[in-house]
């Protein structure tokens, strides 16, 4: 049984929604702009609206305790489902990969505590977890069949893909909202500063002098559908999530295996699934985060799976940030693009070819048939998810 690809809804600092989003990557624009926070000034791909303007745009009340992870993945998935009537009676899930969940609004709880030795906005901390943000987007949706949260880093929105697209095929589910979503929070950003591989600068994936990546927030989300519910819902088939595989090369905690193990793995495991070689792949968007280790490690796994084979590639880390546990939401929404745009989007800020490999990414706006796309999501743990879509 297929799993159609029939809604797309997309958040991240280049806009909200897919028409934004296309406009900045057809302009080669970046939403990576700088930020003051409380240790200086910070690149990061924020969303330039504030709480309060999202829940505006949501009609939520201005008091409602809703983390800013659950606000910017409500813009997405109403988006995602559209005029789809979530209530007709087949069986209908959520799955939502995230990792910040409430941190947003838990930091204004340790802010307010351990600054001013002010306790009274410990009732932040019950949005903390990753499950209650689900539950609120499900809630909104009116989606009570199978709720899920998976939270596997940056690997998170395309394993929830990966479970939908699987619960469809096995018939579990008739229709199935999947995707991520995560907020910028102090946590994050400054967690990846003490690991030494937030660039200062704007980041430059699979570029030679590359030295780490730039943060962002967004949420990606995907409606997927089999025949039964197509024929309810009257949705077009925007695409098809053919093939999936995540592996695991447990090299190290953050970092992948220099050759790619995992990655190779999960490239090769979705492209047989797929049933497809690797020639009848027409754009790669890959991981592509720009520190040091992953992308050499990524580099080194394409090239194994593709060998000769002239492949178009490129990261779109450099427009919006890496976003987390959305990053393979936002991806996958950006795969159908290029299938209906016919297109691969440039690499940013890409100047010299990295020494170890004879490849280099897309660097300007490509016009191409696109019948397959493979996006790469490669998370801490050495958790690796390949996902491939397809012309409907």
């Amino acid at each position: 049984m297929e799993a159609f690809v029939t809604g797309m809804g997309v958040v991240t600092a280049l806009g909200i929604g897919v028409e934004e989003n296309l406009r900045a990557l057809k302009a080669a624009k970046t939403g990576v702009t700088l930020f003051k926070t409380n240790k200086g000034p910070k690149l990061k791909g924020g969303l330039l609206k504030s709480d309060e303007e999202l829940k505006t745009l949501l009609g939520l009340d201005a008091e409602a305790q809703v983390p800013r992870t659950g606000l910017i993945a409500m813009l997405a998935c109403k988006e995602a489902i559209a005029e789809t009537d979530l209530d007709q009676d087949l069986r209908t899930g959520f799955i939502n990969g995230t990792t910040t969940g409430g941190m947003d609004l838990s930091e204004r709880h340790f802010q307010s505590l351990y600054m001013r030795q002010d306790p009274t906005q410990i009732r932040n901390l019950l949005t903390h977890d990753l499950g209650t943000v689900t539950d609120m987007v499900a809630q909104l949706l009116g989606i009570t069949h199978y709720v899920n949260t998976l939270s596997t880093a940056c690997s998170s929105a395309a394993n929830a893909i990966m479970l939908g697209a699987r619960m469809i095929k096995a018939g579990m589910l008739d229709r199935v909202v999947v995707g991520g979503t995560d907020a910028l929070t102090d946590f994050t950003v400054d967690g990846f500063g003490s690991l030494m591989i937030y660039d200062t600068e704007y980041c430059r994936p699979f570029d030679e002098n590359r030295v780490g990546l730039n943060l962002g927030e967004g949420a990606g989300f995907l409606l997927l559908e089999n025949e039964k519910s197509l024929a309810a819902s009257g949705n077009k088939k925007m695409g098809v999530c053919k093939g999936w595989a995540n592996t695991n090369d447990a090299y190290h905690q953050t970092g992948t295996s220099p050759e790619g193990n995992g990655a190779y793995l999960a490239m090769q495991e979705s492209l047989k699934l797929a049933g497809l070689q690797a020639a009848d792949i027409d754009y790669l968007n890959a991981h592509g985060t720009a520190t040091k280790n992953n992308d050499n490690s990524e580099l080194s796994a394409i090239d194994r799976v593709f060998g000769d084979l002239d492949l178009s590639f490129s990261s779109t880390k450099a427009y919006t940030g890496h976003t987390l546990a959305a990053a393979g939401g936002v991806e996958a929404v950006y795969s159908i693009m290029s299938i209906q745009n016919g297109c691969v989007f440039p690499n940013l800020h890409w100047k010299d070819k990295m020494t170890s490999s004879e490849r280099t990414p897309t660097t300007e706006w490509e016009n191409k048939e696109i019948n397959a796309v493979m996006s790469n999501s490669f998370g801490f743990g050495g958790n690796s998810t390949s996902l491939i879509f397809t012309k409907a």
